[in-house]
């Protein structure tokens, strides 16, 4: 008779997000897990709370396993107690940028069929008047949701979750310009955080992060919850202030930390008198990832650290892919290192088979830390997976010791200060201007965002367009930091025989 998960005694636990946070509970109640600004969490409240939020979204609202929340706000403790709280219902949450248009975060609301909607009051204020298909309560994060948290008595017994059971929607676009509901399982996530445990050493019950990227992206949501997860301790920021950054290195004796290119360069522009006088003592590990790392500020990062610097390369899908350790950073230039344990990443060729070192070609991985398909997208899901392996279009190669360099992006997105852009939802709402008869976006090098957006633009025969005048046309169309501020008009763009717009040579004019 051969074994199978059928055999399996029903006592079988499910890895969980919630169930690893409990277990962390268990060890030191009283232990302060998370602060925010004035705020503080001990363990046993942060799990009161999830509880709470767990039984209010079944009992409540009426919500049923598989079905779906939303949140619009910026970080704070809130922000992790639903998202944990619904997740152990059974809910999966779409995690949803505040910096969104209000059309645009009602069209992913509608998307992710999110039944209960939480805001934070500046998303609010922008959202006033909307209308949504599916969402039937909407709580403003504050006294309107602490008194309806508080309200729900926890449940006798916690809810049965699976590990392949969807822990947060993130959303991310595609090639066609529209958004796609990554789904994400418990399972993915909680092998990623004991890969990166392992692999960065800064996530142990002894460790304290501090957690500023926004946790409506997977990178900043899996770097604020795997303190917690491992027992330890996460400050977090809503709103990035270099200053305060480096005095919190200092006075809270924080021994990890995760920042995009963006907050680097931001960090290093303040007075070195400054740095020198909050320089820590305790920070053990800094954590690149979202945007490539120019080497000039890797040297900085280092000079000034020392050789504490990990950089990360992965995906919302693929999650954790790469790293390259502290003693290689100096020596591998533009490199995002080897693969986590557990991950296998291969360059292939269009016809699949493997690259040889230093050819190019695009990155496959494969691990257990894969998402489960786009929601409501079988065929960008099928695209994304080849026979286990997942693909988001980049290209990269390989050196004779295994280290991987990401070359380029098939799909021409543009990471401006760790966000992914995506340029043809750029273009389709430039070529709504009636004066606009043709578009194209690119990025380009940005010492300080890593990228910004360079439109280029064919106008009708007659038109008298500006920059400033196509800025304030895309205002209410699409998020800020999707508008290009740098324009470039042309006669005509650049096309081949197919009709396809050769961005290669726009990158050259």
């Amino acid at each position: 008779m051969t074994s199978s998960a059928m055999d399996l005694p029903f006592s079988f636990q499910h890895m969980s997000l919630p169930g690893g946070v409990r277990a962390a509970m268990l060890r030191n109640p009283a232990k302060i897990a998370l602060r925010h600004r004035q705020r503080e969490v001990t363990y046993a409240e942060l799990i009161e709370c999830i509880d709470r939020v767990c039984a209010g979204l079944l009992e409540d609202i009426g919500l049923e396993h598989g079905q779906h929340a939303a949140i619009v706000s910026a970080n704070s403790i809130e922000f992790l107690e639903i998202v944990l709280g619904a997740s152990q219902a059974g809910i999966g949450t779409a995690t949803i940028n505040p910096r969104l248009s209000a059309p645009e975060i009602v069209a992913i609301a509608d998307d992710a069929r999110a039944r209960v909607l939480f805001v934070d009051a500046a998303s609010a204020a922008a959202l006033e008047g909307a209308r949504f298909a599916t969402v039937q309560r909407i709580f403003t994060i504050g006294d309107d949701y602490q008194q309806w948290r508080d309200a729900n008595a926890p449940l006798a017994r916690v809810p049965t979750v699976e590990e392949w059971d969807t822990f947060t929607i993130p959303y991310t676009s595609g090639t066609t310009g529209q958004p796609k509901g990554v789904l994400v399982p418990h399972r993915s996530r909680v092998i990623s955080l004991y890969a990166m445990a392992v692999e960065y050493g800064c996530f142990g019950p002894d460790d304290r992060f501090l957690a500023i990227a926004p946790m409506c992206h997977g990178a900043g949501m899996i770097f604020a919850l795997a303190p917690v997860f491992f027992g330890g301790y996460a400050e977090i920021m809503d709103k990035f202030d270099p200053e305060a950054v480096v005095r919190k290195f200092r006075d809270e004796q924080i021994t990890g930390f995760f920042g995009v290119p963006t907050h680097f360069h931001a960090i290093f522009g303040l007075d070195q008198a400054l740095l020198d006088e909050y320089r820590s003592d305790t920070l053990h590990t800094i954590i690149s990832n979202a945007a490539p790392l120019p080497q000039v500020m890797k040297e900085k990062i280092i000079g000034h650290f020392g050789q504490i610097l990990h950089e990360t390369y992965g995906s919302t899908e693929a999650s954790i892919v790469t790293n390259l350790r502290p003693a290689d950073q100096l020596r591998k230039t533009a490199c995002v290192g080897q693969p986590f344990p557990g991950t296998r990443v291969e360059i292939r060729r269009p016809d699949g088979s493997e690259c040889n070192p230093e050819e190019i070609g695009e990155l496959f991985s494969t691990s257990s830390c894969l998402f489960n398909g786009y929601w409501q997208k079988p065929e960008q899901t099928a695209e994304a997976f080849d026979d286990g392996w997942v693909t988001v279009g980049d290209l990269a190669m390989k050196d004779t010791e295994g280290h991987i360099y990401i070359v380029d992006r098939i799909k021409d997105m543009v990471i401006s200060g760790g966000i992914n852009i995506y340029p043809r939802e750029i273009e389709e709402t430039l070529l709504q201007h009636p004066q606009i008869a043709d578009a194209a976006v690119i990025g380009v090098p940005d010492d300080k965002w890593g990228e910004t957006l360079r439109a280029f633009i064919v106008t009708t025969p007659g038109a008298d367009l500006t920059g400033e005048a196509i800025m304030a046309f895309c205002e209410d169309r699409i998020a800020s930091m999707k508008i290009p501020k740098d324009y470039a008009f042309i006669e005509a763009l650049p096309r081949n025989a197919s009709g396809k717009v050769l961005k290669t040579e726009l990158r050259t004019l």
